[in-house]
């Protein structure tokens, strides 16, 4: 009765992880809307609708208001499962032929859904963002249409960061910076829009916060090193080998949150600096623990275990924007 308990409550786990599109998922799966879903990976959509969060706080013209919490709910909507779903699909259809190697149980390598039914979810997720950002431009009010541009802007992105002839990633610095402001800036900046007026200081300052999200985004490099090596794309861990890019990872995780810190002290918020160090001391902690010691065998458990106080620290640098009006 225990075995059976044990191995039914490990293809829970497995199916769990296959719908939300992480790592050491199983196949099998036949409902098109469960593999729609799976494509679109709804564990990437947290770090955008928390930086839609990050971003109404920096403008520090946020109140609770129903509107204002209908407002910031479509932006999420918007960044989270519309354009991150759209980011991910298009990134699945361009990485069919590497998930072949790295995650062959993948919806589309696995034959269980169509290329037709993939473009198809591809374009719609795709129109139906840009009607959205359009109509939050109406919604507060813009004179300039800066959701729709964006929106349009971050498609851009996610395209040439899949798709040849560009194809950004197989570029290890600039694939995985292009990942990273996709994740923070992007919805930073919708959020910041949305409620301000975004300007030069959050733009400048987020694209450096962006650096952290490159560090992030090489984590992610090391489950397809294989395909990857394979296949000719030159990912950081492909470049270094993998104790020398889990290193560029963690220097960089740390270092450039605690350069946002320093612009904290520099603009008088003291006390937000001050957290935001004290939560990079315990990712600092986690990185020992699990990441440098094995990276290949903890990599999930180290972002899992880490990246709460990342996100964390991001808030602590929005409510400090805000309260300084930068």
């Amino acid at each position: 009765m225990s075995e059976f308990s044990i191995s039914d409550t490990e293809d829970e786990r497995k199916n769990t992880r296959q719908l939300l599109g992480m790592k050491g998922a199983a196949p099998g799966e036949t409902s098109i809307w469960k593999l729609r879903l799976q494509l679109m990976k709804p564990i990437t959509w947290i770090p955008l609708i928390w930086g839609v969060v990050c971003g109404a706080a920096s403008s520090g013209k946020y109140v609770w208001t129903l509107e204002n919490v209908l407002k910031i709910a479509t932006c999420m909507l918007l960044s989270g499962p519309l354009m991150a779903g759209y980011t991910q699909t298009t990134n699945d259809f361009y990485d069919r032929e590497i998930d072949v190697i790295n995650e062959p149980y993948r919806p589309i390598p696995s034959g269980a859904i169509s290329v037709p039914q993939v473009v198809t979810q591809i374009l719609v997720l795709l129109g139906v963002g840009l009607v959205l950002g359009y109509a939050l431009d109406i919604w507060a009010g813009h004179k300039f249409p800066t959701m729709f541009s964006l929106t349009l802007g971050g498609a851009l992105v996610a395209y040439i960061y899949s798709a040849p002839p560009l194809k950004l990633k197989q570029n290890g610095w600039l694939g995985n910076y292009a990942l990273g402001a996709s994740y923070i800036a992007l919805p930073w900046w919708a959020g910041h829009a949305l409620f301000g007026e975004l300007n030069w200081t959050i733009v400048v300052l987020t694209m450096f916060y962006s650096l952290v999200g490159l560090g992030i985004a090489v984590v992610n490099d090391f489950k397809s090193i294989e395909g990857d090596r394979q296949l000719g794309l030159k990912s950081l861990p492909v470049m270094f080998g993998i104790n020398t890019a889990a290193w560029i990872c963690v220097i960089m995780i740390d270092v450039f949150q605690v350069g946002v810190a320093g612009y904290l002290i520099y603009i008088h918020q003291n006390l937000y600096a001050a957290i935001l160090l004290l939560l990079v001391i315990p990712q600092i902690t986690l990185q020992d623990v699990y990441f440098l010691r094995d990276t290949l065998q903890n990599d999930v458990k180290y972002q899992s275990s880490a990246q709460p106080f990342l996100v964390l620290g991001m808030l602590v640098t929005g409510l400090a924007l805000g309260r300084g009006r930068v």
